[in-house]
């Protein structure tokens, strides 16, 4: 007798993914239904710059502003690949020019300047164009008298192909802000998993409010370069979202979901 055997049934790429909290297999459709949440452990996965613009902002709402500023390779930079080839794979991969992604929408039928970075573009680091469309956001939104909302998503400090070009967008960006807080602006900073480096330590932490997802990385070093430095134990929980609650570095850790009524919320209680 002859066995026949049933050829295995592959699942196709992408249905499935494995929740980096609990390790859980997730169904990719029900956890894009929850904002990209772990359906299981409620872990908040990545998500894109242009995903945060259509889980925060009203639909079809938003005008992106300085699309047409593109990075350059003033240092003629090169590591593994020239910077300039670098970028052409990241624009390729991303679907986005830069780290950066700025405009204005609506949120909750509240008019706001909105910008969001993201981590897969070189780690979300701050080069040149980053910093720009950044300050041209916040001086937008002082000359139209707009609440100012940034989501950071940044794993990178200074994007170091850039030198002190990019290492200058820190002062850039915070003397902006200077201006809109002297104005009379509101800017809502929130945190996401990661915010690190020259971006947690400028803008970012910046805000007259500061919300931060649950779990978020946050700090300027990494734990494991600030352990092999200073050669102690860290505490529990070390530079994550709770940990900085409670030593009052943010204000509220604000679940992905409920984001966008907090904020609509939050431009309601202070009158802008």
């Amino acid at each position: 007798m002859t066995e026949t055997r049933r050829p295995k049934r592959l699942i196709p790429d992408g249905v499935w993914v494995k929740c980096p909290g609990c390790g859980a297999p997730v169904f990719k459709k029900e956890a894009d239904k929850r904002f990209g949440v772990c359906p299981k452990c409620d872990y908040h996965f990545y998500v894109s710059a242009r995903q945060r613009v259509e889980q925060v902002l009203d639909a079809g709402t938003f005008e992106p502003w300085d699309e047409n500023l593109f990075p350059a390779d003033p240092l003629e930079f090169k590591d593994k690949k020239p910077y300039a080839d670098r970028l052409v794979a990241e624009q390729n991969r991303t679907g986005l020019t830069d780290a950066a992604l700025t405009g204005t929408g609506m949120i909750r039928a509240r008019r706001v300047a909105f910008g969001v970075t993201d981590s897969a573009f070189i780690m979300g680091s701050m080069g040149s164009v980053v910093g720009e469309r950044l300050t041209r956001l916040i001086e937008r939104a002082e000359q139209q008298n707009l609440p100012l909302i940034i989501v950071s998503g940044s794993g990178g400090g200074a994007r170091m192909h850039e030198g002190i070009l990019s290492l200058m967008q820190m002062a850039k960006v915070s003397a902006a802000l200077a201006r809109y807080d002297k104005a009379g602006g509101l800017f809502i900073s929130v945190l996401t998993n990661p915010t690190m480096g020259g971006v947690a330590a400028s803008f970012a932490s910046l805000g007259d409010l500061v919300f931060a997802e649950p779990k978020a990385l946050i700090g300027f070093a990494g734990p494991r370069t600030i352990k092999a430095t200073i050669r102690i134990e860290l505490p529990e929980g070390f530079q994550t979202s709770e940990f900085l609650l409670e030593h009052g570095f943010i204000d509220r850790i604000v679940h992905r979901k409920n984001l966008k009524s907090e904020i609509a919320r939050a431009i309601d209680y202070c009158g802008k």
